[in-house]
C-alpha cells in the first residue's frame, strides 16, 4: 500500500535533508564567522560586519575603528645629520670633566671592563640619543636614568664629543674579507631581516645606528634579548624589536661573539 502521508519515505528524506542542510549552514556561520575570526591574533569583537571581514581574512588595520590604542612613542628623539658633526675642542674638554662620572662603568678611556658598553670612538648622535632616552624615561636602567637627570643639553653635547675623540674602540670594520654569521652578512629575506652591516658599519652607518665591533659579548646579548621581549622600546621604528623578535637564541648568541671578537685586541 502507498503512503500519501506528508511522512512518505519521500517526503521524509526531504526533511531530513532540508534539516541536513539547514544544520551545516548554522555550523558554518558558527565556524566561519565565530571561531575562525576569534582565533586571529588581532580579532576584534565589534560586531557582525567585523566578524565577515575577519572571516575573509581581512586584517583589522584595514577596518575603520576608532577605538584601536595609538602607537606607543618608544623615543622622542629626533636625529640629525648635524648631531654627527665634528665638536669643537672647548666642548671635548667640558665632556672629559663630566665623564668622570662615567668611570666607573665605561672605563677611564671609554674601554669598559665590565659589561657595560664601549664609548671610545663611539658615534656622537648615538650617546646624545641614548643619554635623552635615559633622561626622558623611554631607556631603563637606574644609574643612566639618575645620571642622565640633571644634564642638560649641552652637557650631552660635549659627553659625546668627548667620547667620540676619544682613540676608538672600533678596530677594522667588518668587511667581506671575514667569516661572517648570515645575519651579520646577507640578514635573512625569508623573514624581513636585514643584514647588520647595513646599518651597524662595515657597508653603510644608519644614522643613530651605534658601532658594535669589540662591545662587551653579554652586554648585546642583553640588548638583543631586551628588544626581542620589548622591555627595551626606544628604536623609533621598531627596527630592532622587529629583527630581534625573529631572532633565535642561537642567533643572538652568534651575532653577540661576532661583535665582540675584537673585544680583548680594542682593549689594549
Amino acid at each position: 500500500m502507498r503512503d500519501h502521508g506528508f511522512f512518505s519515505r519521500k517526503n521524509r528524506w526531504t526533511w531530513v535533508s532540508v534539516v541536513a542542510l539547514v544544520a551545516l549552514t548554522a555550523a558554518s556561520i558558527l565556524i566561519g564567522f565565530g571561531l575562525l575570526p576569534s582565533a586571529q591574533a588581532d580579532f576584534r569583537a565589534q560586531g557582525l560586519w567585523d566578524s565577515i571581514c575577519r572571516a575573509a581574512g581581512v586584517p583589522s588595520k584595514w577596518l575603520d575603528s576608532t577605538d584601536q590604542k595609538a602607537p606607543v612613542i618608544s623615543t622622542n628623539v629626533v636625529l640629525l645629520p648635524e648631531m654627527a658633526k665634528q665638536a669643537s675642542s672647548a666642548s671635548v674638554g667640558r665632556g672629559a670633566t663630566l665623564a668622570l662620572n662615567c668611570t666607573m662603568c665605561h672605563g677611564a678611556q671609554g674601554m669598559s671592563r665590565s659589561d657595560a658598553p664601549n664609548l671610545a670612538g663611539q658615534y656622537p648622535e648615538v650617546i646624545r640619543k641614548q643619554l635623552l632616552d635615559y633622561k626622558n624615561g623611554n631607556r631603563a636602567n637606574p644609574i643612566m636614568v639618575a645620571l642622565s637627570k640633571n644634564l642638560s643639553d649641552q652637557d650631552m653635547s660635549d659627553l659625546a664629543a668627548y667620547y667620540a675623540s676619544l682613540p676608538k674602540a672600533r678596530t677594522a670594520p667588518t668587511t667581506y674579507d671575514e667569516t661572517l654569521p648570515a645575519l651579520v652578512r646577507v640578514g635573512d629575506p625569508m623573514r624581513n631581516i636585514a643584514p647588520c652591516i647595513s646599518c651597524h658599519g662595515g657597508v653603510d652607518q644608519k644614522l643613530g645606528a651605534p658601532w658594535l665591533e669589540g662591545m662587551p659579548k653579554q652586554y648585546l646579548v642583553q640588548q638583543l634579548q631586551a628588544f626581542k621581549e620589548g622591555h627595551r622600546r626606544n628604536d623609533g621604528q621598531q627596527q630592532m624589536r622587529n629583527v630581534a623578535r625573529l631572532m633565535t637564541v642561537e642567533e643572538i648568541e652568534a651575532v653577540s661573539a661576532f661583535y665582540a671578537r675584537k673585544a680583548a685586541v680594542a682593549g689594549h
